[in-house]
């Protein structure tokens, strides 16, 4: 592909390299480095004068120096006279941020948009929104992919009782993504409502449906103290079911997440790597990850050849 330039931020350098990889593209030269007072200096190593420039960065890590980075590569791929800049932010940074609330409290996910807006992106792709009307905070294009298709596939290839499974979701916000699961794999849904007494805290969980002997696959767009799927695994056992997956497309695993999956009573804690999930699968075995390199190069070329994104990555065939 002619005039078409990737660059990969710090924060999850494996997948730049598998998304320029499916390119066949080389990723561009960049430099990150902090000055001793730990402001970021970005140095762009090679013209993109007049390219279609795509940063590949994920909301991971150090969040706000992952996010600051891509505001300054951002900018200067812009002032260097760059065609058009995408940002590809695998994992969207302060998503759950989406709403006020209660008084005084922020909407970060709206702050964030301006910023990436500001800084000069021209388009952005990302992958499972927390909340899809974040692309109503901003006034450039914005490709909400979905890891759909490739989790559809994960289970057909690796759940052999697929066909008498149950799809639950974890939580009333969840529910359109399970039943979308659900009806394409033309199996039963179930959803669990939970209580909160506080961030990261459930209170109580009431199970809506039926799991009595049958494969119960949880599925979620992120999981971070992994409190709540690890409750809804136990509710579900208790309520009969065979065995408990957990399908989900973030796996942040903050905290005693780790712990936490290592002592549920998971066969599995599927995650896409939006994340980098190398270091976390050494220390807890029931972690496996699907790659979702290829949905984003694919994103990227389309993208590229100025062709429809979202119909693609939106309607999956059944």
């Amino acid at each position: 592909m002619a005039n078409i330039k990737i660059f990969g931020g710090s924060s999850h350098q494996d997948l730049s390299q598998k998304i320029a990889d499916h390119l066949g593209l080389e990723l561009g030269k960049v430099v990150t480095k902090k000055f001793s007072n730990q402001e970021t200096c970005v140095e762009i190593g090679e013209s993109v004068r007049g390219e279609d420039v795509y940063i590949v960065q994920s909301g991971c890590g150090e969040i706000n120096d992952s996010l600051m980075e891509l505001l300054i590569m951002i900018d200067a791929c812009k002032i260097a006279s760059a065609s058009r800049v995408t940002a590809v932010i695998p994992c969207f940074p302060y998503a759950r941020q989406d709403k006020k609330d209660k008084s005084r409290a922020p909407i970060s996910a709206k702050l964030v948009a301006n910023m990436l807006s500001v800084a000069g992106a021209d388009h952005i792709i990302t992958m499972d929104l927390h909340a899809s009307q974040i692309q109503g905070f901003f006034d450039i294009p914005v490709d909400n992919l979905y890891a759909e298709p490739a989790v559809l596939k994960w289970i057909r290839e690796n759940i052999s009782e697929w066909r008498n499974c149950t799809v639950v979701s974890p939580d009333a916000g969840g529910a359109k993504r399970a039943t979308s699961i659900a009806h394409r794999l033309h199996v039963a849904f179930a959803l669990i409502h939970k209580e909160r007494k506080k961030a990261n805290e459930v209170d109580r969980m009431v199970l809506v449906g039926d799991v009595k002997d049958r494969v119960a696959i949880l599925v979620d767009d992120m999981a971070d103290t992994c409190g709540t799927i690890c409750h809804a695994a136990d509710k579900l056992l208790s309520a009969g079911a065979a065995r408990v997956y957990a399908i989900l497309t973030h796996g942040i695993f903050s905290g005693p997440a780790l712990a936490c999956i290592n002592s549920a009573c998971f066969e599995a804690v599927v995650v896409t790597n939006t994340i980098p999930q190398e270091d976390k699968m050494k220390h807890c075995s029931k972690i496996q990850a699907i790659d979702i390199s290829m949905i984003l190069a694919e994103a990227i070329k389309r993208t590229h050849n100025g062709e429809s994104v979202s119909y693609l990555f939106s309607h999956v065939p059944l």
